[in-house]
């Protein structure tokens, strides 16, 4: 079943407000942007684990480390940039981008897993506090104080997210604090500065880079707040580039002041070395505290708008549409904020989170990679809705992409793995349920270009050896005549394409009602799992127009080779109906007409294949009797190679030739030789294929027949009461014999 999400046709008060319709309010972009993602990026892995970097890879080796990371993240906060100035980015952040530019199912697979990595991140800092206050106060339990911050922090969030960003200025304030203090601190006494040395016996560098990699992973605090910006368009990329900026000089700038004033030693063996390197010691402890805090802050107020988006887009079961809720001015997630802090507290209240921090870690860095790949295609596709004022080659976004990927394995690969499994698996999820989206995005954009590239490729001069069966099929309406649009299906079977088409009397529909009418039948077929195109036309005279869509339908080489017919039981049209065939051989198309019997397709165990020789109709015959075989419907059905010869010496060459030509063709199929001993071929052909469930006949080309519409009548009465027959008419300027011999 389709469920269906988005804006509602009809107003509702049970949905939550657009925010589209609000008045220009909220935060700006240092308040909203600059400031959770500056307090994120400089967190406990300054504090506690820059000096051991330091120490490890000496200054040089740092300012590499630092760099490149750097570039990486920058290029990412590119691609947001690019995607922000495109489109207005609401609630969500990351996951609204991805879902608008990659679908619901990519934008649900990366937005899941999201939500609870930040989730879980609330307790990773909210632990990092306090284990760093325990260090201070040994008399406090560390587990009690994580779920009392936790609380203070989830409380201060859902008091108000403009509350929060206050307070995080006040923490930005004790981070710039102890910087300061770190700027005019002093040197270790009695030692040598490290300066550009480096120990034999350290971690290698991209260990290193895996420990360090994390620091600079913070833009998406600034992304999840999208839905509570004043300016989306130009506070996301502003902000952005800001903290990556700002970011970026910090850290290339503490490696001079820790390799000039600290010894290899220290710096590896103290996490807080720059407390000793500090001018006012506590300063540190408050930049520590305030780092870790500010980040629980940051994942607090970003994890629940995360959830509020999929709640809103129908990602998640109906069950919890609630957790879409928004509540003030502002519609924050107070629901979503609650529904949090349970998961955060259960996170907390487990105590070791090790275990599942690489994978995490992960989920971030999967966030990035999805994110430059979304905006690397939209800028490649260059479709012409994507128009961002802040435009970015989309060669650097793919190079991001690669960067994130890169470092994904270099961290941890198990943990690289895992993520992946867990996303696909969502996706798969997702795509089961058939999310149906009230926004267009890039992947049709991805198949027009892939479509636009395949059909330049095409040659124009068939290959036996790539040939496909491309079927239009005259079905009229297909409930009435299901089983030819059964029977193309079958021949094509994922193989090639089949087209459902039918021919209306003039001034019967105008062009907006015949497009109505081609989804009501294209939604038809998808129903009962048929997936095929569907083309209908208008003419006065149903062959006539038949004939006309036949020579025009199709595009450069991509056009029909094979063309369904049902048979035509009407002595006053038959005229017309031969001239059908006529033109369409003429056209070097193959013919293949469905002649029924009442009892269908029967029990689909056999098929009977009259031969007449590899020349003309007998090789398309064979390849479309294997064509059948290899699909689900026909799968225990049985080949019968018939052929009928006059004397029993006839035979038993034909026999040998016959078993030959099947084991060349390496086609599974019975052979079977019948003499005539005096009998006409229509009696031999009710005879011998009387339990047969389909009939392979060929026919003659209207060129060799002076009266076609005579051949056929008498045709028609011979085959009379025989089970349903298909007759074959193939196309006499292409060898089905080198089709079947290259297999």
């Amino acid at each position: 079943m389709k469920l269906p999400f988005g804006q509602s046709p009809k107003p509702d008060s049970s949905l939550p407000p657009d925010p589209s319709s609000k008045e220009p309010q909220g935060l700006g972009a240092f308040g909203g942007v600059f400031t959770p993602s500056i307090l994120t990026i400089l967190g406990v892995i300054m504090y506690l684990r820059f000096g051991w970097v330091v120490g490890n890879v000496g200054l040089l080796g740092t300012l590499i480390i630092v760099t490149l990371s750097t570039s990486i993240t920058f290029l990412t906060a590119l691609s947001v940039c690019a995607i922000a100035t495109d489109r207005v980015v609401r609630v969500g952040g990351a996951y609204y981008m991805i879902s608008r530019s990659l679908g619901i199912e990519t934008g649900g697979a990366v937005g899941i897993p999201l939500y609870f990595a930040q989730a879980f991140s609330v307790a990773l800092y909210t632990l990092g506090f306090a284990e760093s206050l325990s260090a201070v106060f040994p008399w406090l339990n560390q587990i009690v104080v994580a779920l009392l911050t936790t609380l203070a922090v989830a409380i201060l969030a859902l008091t108000s997210a403009e509350l929060a960003i206050r307070a995080q200025y006040f923490i930005m304030g004790a981070i710039a604090l102890s910087l300061i203090s770190l700027i005019f601190g002093p040197s270790l006494p009695n030692i040598e500065p490290q300066l550009w040395a480096v120990p034999e016996t350290t971690q290698s560098f991209w260990a290193v880079f895996a420990v360090f990699f994390p620091a600079v992973t913070g833009i998406m605090a600034g992304v999840n707040m999208s839905g509570d910006l004043k300016n989306p368009t130009q506070a996301l990329p502003s902000g952005t580039l800001a903290a990556v900026g700002v970011g970026y000089v910090i850290y290339m700038v503490l490696p001079l002041l820790l390799a000039y004033r600290a010894d290899t030693a220290n710096l590896i063996d103290e996490p807080l070395i720059m407390q000793q390197l500090s001018f006012w010691s506590p300063a540190i402890l408050l930049g520590v505290w305030g780092a870790t805090l500010s980040s629980a802050i940051g994942s607090i107020m970003g994890a629940p708008r995360v959830l509020q988006a999929l709640a809103r887009d129908g990602v998640l079961p109906r069950a919890l549409k609630i957790l879409g809720t928004g509540s003030g001015r502002q519609d924050e997630p107070r629901i979503g904020t609650a529904v949090t802090l349970f998961v955060s507290a259960a996170a907390v209240c487990i105590g070791d989170l090790n275990l599942i921090a690489p994978v995490l870690t992960m989920f971030f860095l999967t966030t990035y990679l999805v994110l430059n790949i979304s905006a690397g295609i939209e800028g490649f596709l260059q479709s012409p809705s994507y128009r961002p004022t802040f435009r970015v080659p989309w060669f650097l976004s793919l190079l991001g992409a690669v960067g994130c990927l890169s470092v994904m394995f270099l961290i941890n690969a198990v943990a690289t793995v895992v993520a992946a499994a867990i996303a696909l698996s969502i996706f798969f999820w997702l795509q089961r349920r058939e999310l149906e989206a009230t926004w267009g995005d890039a992947r049709r954009g991805m198949w027009m270009a892939l479509l636009r590239t395949g059909i330049l490729q095409l040659d124009h001069t068939d290959d036996p050896k790539n040939w496909r069966p491309h079927i239009l099929a005259l079905s009229g309406s297909p409930s009435r005549r299901w089983s030819l649009v059964e029977l193309a299906d079958a021949l094509t079977h994922n193989r090639g394409l089949v087209t459902i088409s039918s021919v209306l009397p003039s001034g019967s529909r105008d062009v907006g009602q015949q497009a109505t009418m081609e989804a009501t039948i294209r939604d038809y077929l998808e129903r009962r799992g048929i997936r095929a195109l569907v083309r209908l036309t208008t003419a006065s005279d149903p062959f006539e127009g038949a004939v006309q869509l036949i020579e025009t339908y199709g595009i450069g080489p991509l056009v029909p080779n094979t063309i369904v017919l049902g048979d035509s039981e009407n002595p006053s049209r038959r005229a017309s109906y031969c001239n059908l065939i006529a033109q369409t051989h003429k056209g070097n198309r193959n013919v293949i007409i469905l002649r029924e019997n009442k009892d269908g397709f029967g029990r689909r165990q056999r098929i009977d294949v009259w031969w007449g020789g590899m020349q003309a109709n007998g090789g398309l015959m064979l390849l479309l009797a294997d064509l059948l075989s290899r699909t689900i419907a026909w799968r225990n059905v049985d080949i019968c190679l018939k052929l009928m010869v006059q004397d029993d010496t006839a035979a038993k060459s034909a026999q040998q030739n016959i078993r030959r030509l099947v084991q060349d063709m390496r086609i599974s199929a019975l052979s079977e030789i019948l003499v005539a001993n005096g009998r006409s071929f229509d009696e031999v052909l009710h005879e011998s294929s009387a339990l047969a469930d389909l009939i392979f006949l060929g026919i003659a080309s209207p060129d060799a027949v002076a009266d076609y519409p005579e051949y056929y009548a008498n045709l028609q009465q011979r085959t009379a009461n025989l089970p349903t027959t298909v007759f074959v008419l193939a196309s006499g300027k292409f060898a089905f014999t080198e089709v079947l011999s290259e297999g």
